[in-house]
């Protein structure tokens, strides 16, 4: 230790540093003897805010405030004789501690060594001056205020956590409620000092409203929500204080009981009656009951999906809905396996879709489920809608009715193996019935069925319900069992086990026909078109490839020739003029197309080269197909996250469905499988049907990506949409290869026209020999010298030099990598 006066050349920047540090050690010492103290302050603080003094027995009350102050007494003692009183020459010495060199210690001490040698006197003086210097911009030096070796396991962290909570989330104001605890014993002496009550007020936890403390409320009208729990506790001898009150239902209540709870069910007054009460004239907030309406009426999705929109409301959030559909048997015509009286069932009730996030207090949204399978498919029902409140309110929409959407068949014998199946599920008393006309139908089953798949199970159907009939009749477990069996033929039936293109283009004109004449519903003849050109596609694919199969050139003669683009225009117009409700003009360009269509002859080049474009249409094709069986499984993901009210974030696979990541990523491999083709080349590339359809194919890779994208982020809603959009793309590059491929085939018609009336009839303007069999190319060896294979790998290697120059222009450099990607 050592002491020094301040001299009058000392800097100031001496003085101030020397005045931090010592408050520095002020704080490094006050928070080292007193952080047990405050983190006690701090815990108390916090139960207090909490409201645990409501939750104490008077005796447990006495015990816990003398704990708490006999606790602070002695953490405010331990501080205080842990505390070391700092000084200005601890300050000082923490400073020069600091400092390199240990200036003030120098500046302190005297030569000890020649003091009388000049030199060493010089050397001395210099040194100080340096010490001197260095104190010139002197900074304080902090405290330590580290209490990580004092307080190991956190304890005041724990304490200020739980003081800032209280603060955010408590009651900060009640911490004045410490006396309160002195004060519970006197509840225990109430009864011999005066008579005393407490009440609280706890709205419903829905409503989001915090609890009353009504001793402390000093307004004479209160507004609270309706279910509004009041709690009064009265203290002292009984009969002293009673509580009045026009709010509850209670009946005849006891109003000088100690304790009493009722809840608010409308506006009035609440009174407690004796030494110290109140009065309160309340207004109950009424808790309105939800509404729910249908918007529209049911609409048939693809498939047989029932759609219904509604939109439902309430003032604090529906929390659960469901749809009940139930027989309009009023309206059923009783005809047939109609006739007999239907069996009991219930009434369907499924729950309805809910927002998954955001408010529950107004919304609309949609109903889709399929009910093909259920006895009352396609039959009058009864459609209401039910919502209830938190509360357990409910309401209820208007009773529709309407047809019960489903699936319906437009193959004779699946719609009649249908009807069947719906008679058994009708009655039982049908069961005889049915088995007589199966027996009928199987008398001759080669003409009644056109594959021996669909024989061999309506045989199997067949003798099992006759043989059920033989044993004593049919149990609820044998006949699920036949309706499931009949379902599976008639969905075999209809949508056919052939693989011949021809038998399935005849099928699928015939089920488009009986589908215009029967009156079915858009989204019906809208699936039936998509097959009908899916099926057209293929036959007229077979249709082309056949005759080089066999090696031989297209039949001659007379025969009516049309072109894919033609049969593309009137399937449009078929299309166009069910839209617009003429049925009858469609059903007769119907006809027309099943008369070209069997004297149909593929215009093709001489040579029988077929459509030009064939395996560009043919992939597009089959991507169009798999981006169509990816957006159904989307939808069917969609549903399931509907009915299982799951938030779709988890990406789990529901009901043995694909998760939404699985489906992202065949999304993206589809995306890549069209970018790939986009490499490969087209039909028409450099006209401007050409570009129309690599147009229409980028389009589509985009909306695939953003596809992709939507279904990683769960989003399937907007994923379908994007699906939608990239089929939309690869149908109009469909039509784009079809428009650039009829006119290479006219164009090189032409050119074969100027072939025959040319000079030189066996040769190009190049002097090359002419294509007279449709073929491309020459008989001539083009390559002349030895080593060929080397020439074309330097003229490969050539291609991806020249890939690999960035700076070339795009357009070049795509085309050298469809190049590369070809060869």
């Amino acid at each position: 230790m050592f002491h020094r006066k301040k001299s009058a050349n000392t800097p100031a920047a001496l003085g101030r540093a020397l005045r931090g540090t010592l408050a520095g050690l002020w704080a490094e010492r006050l928070v080292r003897a007193f952080w047990p103290f405050s983190s006690l302050v701090l815990l108390a603080a916090a139960a207090l805010g909490f409201g645990v003094q409501d939750h104490l027995a008077p005796l447990w009350g006495n015990v816990a405030l003398f704990a708490l102050l006999l606790g602070v007494l002695a953490t405010l003692l331990l501080g205080a004789w842990r505390l070391q009183v700092p000084f200005s020459a601890d300050a000082a010495r923490r400073l020069d501690q600091a400092l390199p060199g240990r200036p003030l210690s120098t500046l302190a001490d005297q030569q000890a060594i020649g003091a009388d040698d000049a030199a060493s006197a010089r050397v001395w003086a210099v040194h100080l001056a340096r010490m001197q210097a260095r104190l010139a911009h002197v900074a304080p030096v902090r405290g330590d205020l580290r209490l990580a070796r004092f307080d190991r396991y956190g304890l005041r962290y724990i304490a200020l956590t739980a003081f800032a909570v209280s603060v955010l989330f408590g009651a900060p104001t009640r911490v004045g409620e410490i006396t309160d605890l002195a004060q519970m014993s006197g509840r225990a002496e109430a009864v011999a000092l005066g008579p005393s009550w407490e009440a609280w007020v706890q709205p419903p936890p829905y409503t989001g409203r915090p609890s009353l403390y009504l001793n402390e409320v000093d307004r004479a009208r209160l507004e609270l929500p309706q279910g509004s729990r009041v709690t009064v506790r009265f203290y002292g001898q009984q009969g002293v204080m009673s509580v009045h009150e026009s709010l509850s239902d209670r009946t005849d209540p006891d109003t000088t009981d100690m304790a009493q709870d009722f809840e608010i069910e409308s506006s009035g007054r609440l009174s407690i009656r004796g030494p110290g009460g109140r009065d309160w004239e309340v207004a109950a907030l009424a808790d309105r009951p939800p509404s729910v309406r249908l918007d529209g009426m049911a609409q048939r999705e693809r498939g047989g999906l029932m759609r219904q929109d509604f939109s439902a409301a309430d003032d604090y959030g529906v929390v659960e809905g469901r749809v009940h559909i139930d027989l309009d048997l009023d309206n059923v015509a009783r005809d047939f396996g109609l006739a007999v009286a239907p069996e009991p069932r219930d009434v369907i009730s499924v729950a309805l879709p809910l927002p998954v996030s955001g408010s529950r207090a107004e919304f609309s949204d949609a109903f889709i489920e399929d009910f093909s399978q259920h006895p009352w498919a396609n039959m009058p029902v009864t459609v209401a809608l039910q919502v209830e409140d938190a509360r357990g309110q409910q309401g209820d929409s208007q009773t529709v009715e309407m047809t019960l959407p489903g699936r319906r068949f437009f193959d004779p014998m699946a719609a009649a193996i249908i009807e069947l199946r719906r008679d058994l599920l009708w009655s039982g008393e049908n069961a005889p019935r049915a088995g007589q006309l199966m027996r009928a139908i199987g008398h001759h089953p080669q003409d009644a069925f056109r594959g021996v798949e669909a024989r061999i199970r309506f045989t199997e159907t067949r003798d099992l319900l006759l043989a059920r009939l033989e044993d004593g009749g049919l149990d609820g477990a044998i006949r699920d069992d036949l309706a499931q069996r009949m379902w599976d033929l008639a969905v075999l039936l209809e949508e056919g086990e052939l693989a011949d293109a021809r038998e399935r283009l005849r099928r699928a004109q015939e089920r488009l026909d009986e589908a215009v004449r029967s009156g079915a519903d858009p989204s019906e003849v809208a699936e039936l078109m998509d097959e009908l050109r899916e099926a057209m596609r293929d036959y007229m694919r077979q249709l082309a490839e056949q005759p080089r199969e066999r090696g031989e050139a297209p039949p001659d003669g007379e025969s009516m020739e049309i072109t894919q683009d033609q049969i593309q225009e009137l399937l449009d117009r078929i299309q166009e003029l069910m839209e617009e409700g003429r049925m009858d003009e469609a059903a007769q360009l119907l006809a027309q197309l099943q008369a070209l269509l069997e004297n149909l002859q593929m215009a093709e080049g001489q040579g029988g080269e077929g459509m030009p474009g064939n395996e560009a249409m043919e992939g597009l094709g089959d991507a169009l197909r798999e981006q169509q069986n990816l957006a159904d499984d989307t939808f069917n993901d969609l549903q399931d996250q509907f009915r299982n009210g799951d938030d779709g974030d988890d990406g789990d696979a529901q009901d043995g469905g694909q998760s939404s990541s699985d489906l992202a990523e065949r999304q993206r491999g589809l995306a890549d499988q069209l970018r790939d083709q986009q490499l490969s080349p087209l039909p028409g590339e450099g006209t401007p049907e050409g570009d129309a359809a690599l147009e229409a194919l980028e389009r589509a890779q985009r909306a695939m990506e953003d596809a992709a994208e939507a279904l990683e982020q769960g989003e399937n809603s907007e994923a379908l949409n994007r699906q939608a959009d990239a089929m939309e793309a690869m149908r109009d590059g469909l039509r784009a290869m079809n428009e650039a491929g009829n006119q290479n085939q006219r164009d090189q018609q032409q050119g074969d026209q100027g072939t025959e009336t040319g000079g030189d009839g066996g040769r190009d303007p190049l002097g090359r020999d002419r294509n007279q069999g449709g073929d491309v190319g020459t008989d001539q060896d083009m390559l002349q010298g030895g080593d060929t294979y080397r020439r074309a790998q330097d003229l490969l290697e050539e291609l991806r030099r020249r890939s690999a120059e960035l700076d070339r222009p795009e357009a070049e450099l795509d085309y050298l990598r469809r190049l590369l990607d070809r060869f």
